[in-house]
């Protein structure tokens, strides 16, 4: 990775194609890394972390390099459920019910696709997130 907060491309374009099927959403680079907003409002965000200045993601570096996670909200009452189990999910150290998602070779994309399109539904206005489809397809 060149810098701070890039990706690897192979995830970057998959985080993308689920991205690119939520109404009105749009890709824009973050202050590290890329997000998807619905109008002003960030609903998954991709990075690599510098482990040096956030040691909590270090227990995630693998080989040399920063591990690869991503950010988004999930209604307060799957939040227990979804972080406690541990590994590949933690609740983030800041905002209300923003849940990391650590990514790899271990990822569901199916249940990342999932949990994408659920923290677009609920920054969405309702007359958008009324037209998602119950599940986004997979590229």
């Amino acid at each position: 990775m060149s810098s701070p907060g890039d990706v690897p491309p192979e995830i970057l374009n998959r985080v993308r194609s689920i991205c690119r099927q939520l109404p009105e959403s749009y890709e824009e680079p973050a202050w590290v890394g890329m997000r998807w907003r619905i109008r002003t409002r960030t609903f998954a965000h991709l990075y690599s972390p510098d482990v040096k200045r956030n040691p909590i993601y270090a227990p995630y570096a693998s080989e040399g390099q920063d591990p690869v996670v991503m950010t988004f909200r999930v209604p307060a009452d799957d939040l227990l459920g979804l972080t406690a189990p541990g590994f590949p999910f933690f609740r983030a150290a800041w905002g209300d019910n923003v849940v990391v998602a650590v990514l790899g070779d271990h990822t569901d994309w199916t249940e990342l696709a999932e949990l994408i399109t659920d923290s677009y539904r609920g920054r969405a206005p309702k007359f958008l997130a009324a037209q998602l489809p119950l599940l986004p397809t997979l590229d």
